[in-house]
């Protein structure tokens, strides 16, 4: 059944009339799952802090789980401040820190899992200025734009305004003004293409006809809500029950309706009409989705000067599916010094306007400086890295000098474990050989763990050139399929349309310099260590479409578990996520090669 979901636009402090309303709507018409707050929650008037701060520290009734962007208004730095210290909420909280029960602030940017709806947000609005509490960061951008990177569908788009141009028939009178529109969001929105935007307005409620997306065979839908207790009785609920995208069918997702239009994106230059529109190639429209910074159409329009910036998507990858096309230029010098950890905006405009506050270096790196992640700062945003705010470091089972090992998040099966780096480096195999050592010890003693239950333990790695943070899988197996993980291994990649270069090995050390022999830094590599010493390795081409859960999706295949091939379809909670990590340690701890 599909979740039920509220929306919520600008609440400006108001939660009693907010959720006095909710509870009516939802005792009418629900019963409904979740409530997402959009646009400013905290007050905007002096004379509604005190009811507000009442109402969150007096143990007031919040009928249903809410969520909220928009971290700014009076009394926000305060209350977030607080939130913020809690010990509950230290750790990865992409999917909200929790200000009191039911009540969820989405802080800068992040995607989490909803009833199995993936939702995606922006908090707060854009400022030159960089504060702590109500506006947000480039950094939170960036992450937003790797997050458009993935293949899956986003079911929802939470952000502050982003105002379309006149392009629907029954656009509100004021909605068309450029004033409080934010062209950031308007680029992000292309590139994630959400099935549903949902954002506050500028007091009115707005539900725009569906419009086609480029590139992408479903449509998306706009939600503008007015404000909590507005004077114009402006709709300020909406009610949806979509279906996750996750679960539908191909059929399903691209059906369109009689009154979809083309994107309101394909409109932004003044005066264009949207017959005009139709005649303009998609090439030109889409030109914003390879330039980091230049969106506006004035831009697309590549004027002179334009061919000497560099194109972010080619610097970032390695590859622009423009090619020749794109207007912007391909450096590889630049790649390389970007791999190095130099800022983009110091590489293409000589300088970074965030100064201090950019995570990245502001000076060109020589060939010997191989450890650019120590200094650029990515440990901030990493999921991995120990020093991260964003580690979930319940998930840690044993940590060693160079390497930890956590429970991995949606495991395959049980005791589904990775090993990983301390360091942040993009694959084990770049690790320096005397840190070997250590990955051995914790490889054999999982050997031995699993042998005692009558399993063997397969390991698996893609060690891609764009990757992050290194981790390598280990999926335990009854011992009984052992013998059909190579060839579940080799089906699989028939169908694909490779083969593996296969190699039988004495010893782990032995293959292991094996796999570093191939490592050269220009091709991505994924590789298995099969029971009986054998390692399955493939180079990954760069333009070659390699399933980023290959090993797993196999693993799943050959043991009859498919619906759990995506990690996010067999996802635990938090307290469940820990009784899981405290259990393996009880059974792991003598074989641990740390305790």
């Amino acid at each position: 059944m599909a979740p039920r979901i509220l929306l919520c636009g600008d609440v400006l402090g108001r939660l009693n009339q907010l959720f006095k309303r909710v509870s009516s709507v939802n005792k009418s018409a629900g019963p409904f799952d979740a409530l997402l707050c959009v646009g400013q929650f905290f007050p905007d008037s002096p004379d509604q802090v005190d009811e507000f701060t009442a109402f969150l520290e007096g143990g007031s009734h919040i009928p249903l789980p809410t969520y909220f962007i928009g971290d700014y208004g009076l009394a926000a730095p305060k209350i977030l401040s607080q939130a913020s210290k809690d010990p509950a909420n230290r750790g990865f909280k992409m999917d909200g820190f929790k200000v009191r029960d039911n009540l969820y602030w989405l802080k800068g940017s992040g995607k989490f899992y909803l009833f199995g709806l993936s939702v995606v947000y922006l908090s707060g609005r854009s400022s030159s200025s960089v504060q702590q509490f109500g506006t947000y960061s480039q950094d939170d951008v960036d992450a937003l734009r790797a997050i458009a990177e993935e293949p899956e569908i986003v079911d929802l788009f939470l952000t502050y305004p982003s105002i379309y141009v006149a392009t629907a028939s029954d656009i509100p009178a004021g909605l068309s003004d450029s004033e409080g529109s934010d062209s950031i969001v308007s680029e992000l929105v292309q590139e994630i293409k959400p099935r549903y935007h949902i954002a506050g307005t500028k007091g009115v409620y707005y539900a725009r006809e569906p419009y086609s997306n480029v590139d992408a065979v479903h449509v998306s839908r706009f939600i503008g809500l007015a404000s909590v207790g507005n004077r114009d009785k402006q709709k300020f609920i909406h009610a949806i029950s979509p279906t996750p995208a996750s679960t539908m069918s191909s059929t399903e997702i691209v059906m369109k309706t009689t009154n979809t239009t083309l994107s309101p994106y394909t409109f932004m230059e003044k005066g264009t009409s949207p017959k005009d529109s139709t005649k303009r190639s998609l090439d030109s429209i889409s030109d914003s989705q390879y330039w980091r910074y230049d969106v506006s159409q004035k831009r697309q329009k590549h004027e002179a000067g334009d061919g000497d910036r560099m194109c972010f998507k080619f610097v970032s990858s390695g590859s622009c599916p423009r090619g020749e096309k794109c207007n912007f230029r391909h450096d590889i010098d630049a790649r390389e010094q970007s791999m190095r950890g130099v800022c983009f905006d110091f590489l293409n405009k000589g300088k970074c306007e965030r100064g201090p506050d950019c995570n990245f270096k502001h000076s060109l790196q020589e060939e010997g400086d191989r450890h650019p992640s120590r200094r650029s700062g990515r440990s901030k945003e990493c999921w991995f890295c120990l020093s991260s705010p964003n580690v979930e470091s319940h998930l840690i089972v044993s940590i060693g000098e160079n390497y930890y090992l956590a429970l991995a998040k949606g495991p395959l099966v049980e005791d589904h474990v990775l090993i990983i780096p301390v360091e942040h480096m993009p694959c084990t195999l770049s690790m320096s050989s005397e840190f070997e050592v250590e990955l051995f010890r914790f490889q054999n003693s999982l050997r031995r763990y699993c042998t005692n239950q009558g399993k063997e333990v397969i390991f698996f790695e893609w060690a891609s050139i764009r990757g992050t943070h290194a981790n390598l899988q280990a999926i335990p197996i009854p011992s009984s399929k052992a013998v059909l993980v190579e060839k579940a291994f080799n089906l699989a990649a028939q169908k694909l349309g490779f083969k593996f270069v296969a190699k039988k090995f004495d010893s782990i050390s032995d293959g292991r310099k094996f796999l570093k022999t191939h490592l050269d830094g220009n091709s991505s590599l994924f590789y298995a260590e099969v029971p009986g010493g054998t390692i399955l390795l493939h180079h990954v081409e760069e333009k070659e479409r390699f399933p980023a859960q290959f090993g797993r999706e196999v693993l799943a295949g050959l043991l009859n578990m498919a619906d759990n091939a995506n990690w996010r379809n067999h996802k635990h909670s938090k307290d469940e996520e820990m009784k899981i990590v405290e259990d393996f340690k009880s059974h792991f701890q003598e074989y641990d090669p740390n305790c």
